[in-house]
């Protein structure tokens, strides 16, 4: 196989679009069950063993801490050994251009956060609510209109760095044996990394890693969405990189604030604020200068918004491949 056809930047290209092209697969996907569902039965298999109400808190966050290494390494070790199989065969890299797409969310995100706009403008408000349900971790039941959209704006900024952005970049870092492990510290972060009685405990280590492995990608998550604001008439660059550098670390997440305050920066709207989950009420603050009465339309901006911030990922990297291989000798 050519270098140019093994070239991982390439690949990743190759990937990204794969997945913007056919999404979640599910033809494939019926039949043979998705790496994360996988990784998730995994981890729940962890947490029946190990995680048990008897156990002090300190054996529980004690076992909460071999569960990541042992998960986070087994993940990274079977990527290696994938990547090795794939090396030098044209199928190898038509297998890990795959991988990497089925291991990135841009389509999949996007349908998601389409489908709560669609269920509020079709179905009113208890439609918006159900939808919503499917892809944040607070109980929907008591928002309004507004705090539907709300949600889904800011579940889709957020899922912008951990779905899409942190895939990339662990896969340029340490490529195939990054992105096994970065998928399966967010599948961790997202079954056990909870404050409740039950995973505060057990869920410490995962959460606080998964932490650890966003404070990069969530940063260029949220300047990736201020160059995208540049390009449309939709978004206005300048306030969202004011909001974002305001008023970021207002988030009670290390991370999640910089992509939700550059996108309410970006649209002129106030996002965040207080909000309720199954382990309790987080009064945040708000983030962004705007308006918190966000609209069905205001959605559909924002998914343009986050549209054209994965082309402009996917064009730096293209672009990153051009500059090192097409730059005539000096």
């Amino acid at each position: 196989m050519t270098p140019l056809v093994a070239d991982p930047l390439l690949l990743l290209v190759a990937g990204l679009v794969i997945d913007a092209m056919f999404g979640d697969m599910p033809a494939i996907f019926r039949h043979v069950p998705h790496p994360v569902v996988l990784a998730g039965r995994a981890i729940a298999f962890f947490d029946r063993k190990l995680n048990r109400q008897a156990r002090s808190e300190t054996s529980r966050r004690e076992r909460g801490i071999v569960t990541v290494v042992v998960l986070v390494g087994g993940a990274a070790l079977l990527g290696l050994a994938i990547e090795r199989a794939c090396r030098g065969s044209l199928i190898g890299a038509a297998v890990e251009a795959v991988l990497i797409a089925v291991l990135v969310a841009q389509r999949s995100l996007y349908e998601h956060v389409a489908a709560v706009a669609a269920a509020l403008r079709t179905g009113g408000v208890a439609s918006g609510r159900e939808a919503v349900r499917h892809i944040v971790g607070r109980d929907p039941i008591s928002l309004d209109a507004h705090g539907v959209a709300r949600a889904a704006i800011e579940s889709l900024a957020e899922n912008f760095s951990d779905g899409v952005v942190a895939p990339v970049f662990w896969y340029l870092l340490l490529g195939l044996p990054g992105l096994f492990a970065y998928k399966m510290a967010n599948t961790l972060d997202s079954m056990i990394g909870h404050r409740t009685l039950h995973y505060r405990a057990f869920g410490w280590a995962a959460a606080r890693f998964d932490d650890l492995l966003n404070l990069v990608p969530a940063r260029l998550s949220g300047l990736l969405l201020v160059c995208a604001s540049a390009f449309t008439g939709e978004a206005a660059s300048g306030p969202a990189f004011r909001a974002m550098l305001r008023d970021a670390k207002k988030h009670h997440s290390p991370n999640a604030g910089w992509p939700e305050a550059a996108m309410a920066g970006a649209l002129g709207l106030a996002l965040a604020g207080p909000r309720q989950y199954a382990e309790g009420r987080i009064d945040d603050p708000w983030l962004g200068g705007g308006t918190a009465q966000a609209r069905t339309a205001d959605i559909g901006r924002a998914l343009r918004l986050y549209a054209l911030a994965c082309l402009l990922l996917a064009g730096f990297i293209l672009g990153a491949w051009l500059a090192a291989h097409l730059t005539p000798p000096g």
